[in-house]
């Protein structure tokens, strides 16, 4: 309980410090004022914690920020809440609800489950997977196709080329793996993290936990009476509580972490994709035909991607098209010159 005692202190006083920083930040009276009540809630919540620490005999510390509180403030001061939701979201900050532009009256009957609190949170995760897979298929070819003229730029055995090839292509795809896994397996720790904070809190101070409810739903639009009945109703099932919570306050969905498994596979299965292309002309043993074939199919497949990669950005999918093969074309034209003059160095 000491650990706890000391780690809920910090978390608290973290969160009102960032809770600060952003009133002061925030231009919207209503978004300004659900900041300065988290900040003050905060706070009691930290007295709260300190004087459970007295009890434990722990003595008093003075709160200092660090280094990492201290960037975020910065990038909230240069660049705004809005933009930097992903950083304070890491950090704990609840109620970023209120920038997603949604109200839960008027509009939409009041959610009484925990499907319908979670509504608004969905639909980005299907999105977000595609175009990660699309990134992944672009390293797969772009490395390879680089890798494939290079090597034919020093030599034109196409045992050679294959073999090189088909290296590349195992270490580059275990390589994503590894780094995809390390990285979902460290935020998903991460958020399971905060959620077993929430939990905590949820447990020794519902009330507390209510109250910081009913202000998030004012500020998206709730009457007082209407925002405090719907988070009394959700606080009381601790289940559908913490739930609400962590949708709400963390803008997590608990059901929705990531698997680290499914993130390591996907990447490896993506830049396998990608990277087979400039290689199987060469697989297939067509000869003096694979080099022009490579070059062929890498191009039409770089014009693919960037075109789909436009279809999150909102531009032209012949101008993306466009410049995915130039940049691919720029990359593998000069590792193809690279590979001749280091072949011609070393003949």
């Amino acid at each position: 309980m000491t650990a706890a005692a000391i780690s809920g202190w910090q978390e608290e006083k973290r969160s009102a410090y960032l809770y600060c920083v952003i009133a002061a930040e925030e231009r919207d009276p209503d978004k300004r004022q659900l900041f300065r009540q988290l900040a003050e809630e905060a706070e009691k919540q930290a007295a709260l914690w300190a004087a459970e620490m007295q009890k434990q005999g722990l003595p008093a510390r003075p709160f200092d920020p660090g280094l990492r509180l201290r960037l975020v403030a910065a990038l909230v001061r240069t660049f705004g809440p809005v933009r930097v939701r992903g950083v304070l979201a890491a950090s704990k900050v609840r109620g970023l609800s209120v920038y997603s532009g949604r109200r839960l009256a008027g509009t939409h009957p009041l959610p009484a489950t925990v499907d319908e609190v979670g509504a608004s949170h969905r639909g980005t995760s299907s999105s977000g997977g595609l175009r990660a897979a699309v990134f992944g298929v672009n390293d797969g070819l772009v490395s390879i196709a680089c890798l494939v003229l290079g090597v034919a730029g020093a030599a034109s055995e196409q045992q050679t080329i294959v073999l090189t090839g088909m290296a590349g292509l195992m270490a580059g795809a275990f390589s994503m793996a590894a780094g995809e896994y390390i990285s979902m397996r460290s935020q998903r720790e991460m958020f399971e993290h905060q959620i077993d904070l929430e939990r905590e809190e949820l447990a020794h101070y519902p009330q507390e936990e209510t109250h910081e409810l009913t202000l998030i739903y004012m500020a998206r639009g709730m009457q007082p009476e209407q925002a405090r009945a719907l988070a009394q109703h959700m606080i009381a099932d601790p289940k559908l509580g913490l739930d609400t919570l962590a949708r709400e306050e963390l803008r997590l969905n608990p059901d929705e972490l990531g698997s680290p498994w499914i993130a390591a596979v996907s990447s490896f299965l993506a830049f396998v994709a990608g990277g087979l292309v400039p290689l199987m002309p060469y697989l297939l043993g067509l000869g003096r035909l694979a080099l022009p074939l490579t070059m062929g199919l890498s191009a039409l497949t770089l014009f693919a991607v960037g075109a789909t990669l436009s279809l999150f950005s909102g531009k032209s999918a012949w101008m993306g098209g466009v410049r995915m093969l130039l940049i691919g074309a720029a990359a593998g034209g000069m590792t193809y010159l690279i590979g001749g003059l280091v072949g011609a160095s070393i003949a």
